[in-house]
């Protein structure tokens, strides 16, 4: 987690592989159609609210044999977490992905004010 000096501001990231499926005949690699993988992203503080996550493809192995189609997103984004989702469909073949990932949103404050119930 990197704090910028404005100490409400965190900075968080990764870099994590979503599948290696072409040493093991998975879907991704053997399959035709609609296909999808999701892995749940931890951050290493909890945010105030849902920070703003921005995603990307960090490592690509893919058949250039067949029409490359896929999709990269964050979704279900918490203040402690999301899920990153590939998607691929048609003939595409994937044999790995790995993924990167930043997050940039408010952090709780000491001086913040706590109701009590």
């Amino acid at each position: 987690m990197q704090r910028l000096r404005n100490p409400r501001i965190g900075i968080d990231q990764g870099d994590l592989l979503l599948f290696s499926e072409f040493d093991s005949g998975g879907s991704m690699w053997t399959g035709e159609g609609s296909r999808e993988r999701r892995k749940q992203v931890s951050f290493r503080e909890v945010y105030r609210q849902p920070p703003a996550v921005q995603v990307s493809i960090s490592l690509w192995d893919m058949d250039t044999n067949a029409a490359i189609r896929a999709e990269l997103v964050a979704e279900n984004v918490s203040v402690t977490g999301f899920e990153m989702v590939f998607r691929t469909w048609g003939d595409s073949r994937v044999a790995r992905l790995r993924a990167a990932w930043t997050a940039i949103g408010e952090l709780p404050f000491e001086d913040d004010w706590h109701e009590v119930d």
